[in-house]
């Protein structure tokens, strides 16, 4: 199995619902983004996917997120805001245009991260 992965940061602002503690105030992370897609074959290039395409698609979803009130976008007006939802959201909005994606992983800081993968 061969494995790529592609990193991209933003920033934004949140707060989170029916928590109880400080993050249910308004507070902003800079996060960091880990896309890994996978495959048992290489393309005729010898690639899982092309790094410039990955990345490309990766900063696309970012763009709608970095620098916004995540409450805000309408997908996270039915989900709360949290890493693992953020991480499932750029899941499912890259696994249309991304091909053999496999995670994406969301750091909110240094020590603390979430997964989605299907």
């Amino acid at each position: 199995m061969f494995s790529v992965k592609v990193e991209a940061n933003f920033s934004s602002a949140h707060n989170l619902r029916a928590y109880k503690g400080k993050c249910e105030s308004l507070h902003g992370h800079n996060w960091k983004i880990e896309v890994t897609a996978c495959a048992e074959r290489l393309d005729k290039a010898g690639m899982v996917v092309d790094f410039k395409v990955l990345r490309k698609r990766l900063y696309a979803c970012l763009e709608k997120l970095d620098h916004k009130y995540l409450n805000e976008i309408p997908y996270f007006k039915k989900a709360n805001p949290t890493s693992e939802n953020i991480a499932r959201y750029i899941y499912e909005t890259l696994k249309g245009r991304v091909k053999n994606i496999k995670s994406v992983t969301v750091w909110e800081n240094d020590s603390s991260c979430a997964t989605y993968e299907e």
